[in-house]
């Protein structure tokens, strides 16, 4: 039953958006390759996001956050970003700056190619 219920959260999740965006991109007639791009940066900046977001939160085994004994862990959901704030009141990112790095351009990338999509539209017609 758990199998059932983790297949049908995944099909929910990942593939009814990808096929969606898919074909709604091939009866557009946006290139293949534009697609898989999108597709491609736009999933790896959630993934990214979701996991710098919730790198400081104790979530299986507490001992083993990067607060654990050091402070509360704080959440930034957009720009994605982690932290523990300390018994003085100061706030520390438990992330470094190549995850920020790949969030940002997956993001950029995402965001550029329905852009250029619709500037290769124009220039055909």
């Amino acid at each position: 039953m758990k199998a059932l219920l983790v297949l049908s959260v995944l099909l929910l999740v990942f593939a009814l958006p990808t096929c969606g965006l898919w074909l709604l991109g091939r009866w557009a007639k946006v290139p293949a390759w534009m697609l898989t791009v999108f597709l491609a940066a736009g999933w790896l900046a959630v993934l990214v996001g979701g996991l710098l977001s919730q790198r400081a939160q104790p979530a299986l085994f507490p001992e083993t956050s990067p607060c654990h004994g050091a402070g509360t862990p704080v959440s930034r959901y957009l720009p994605p970003d982690s932290f523990c704030r300390h018994d003085d009141g100061e706030l520390r990112s438990v992330n470094g700056p190549l995850g920020k790095l790949v969030f940002w351009l997956a993001l950029g990338t995402a965001g550029a190619v329905p852009g250029a999509a619709l500037v290769r539209r124009r220039t055909e017609s």
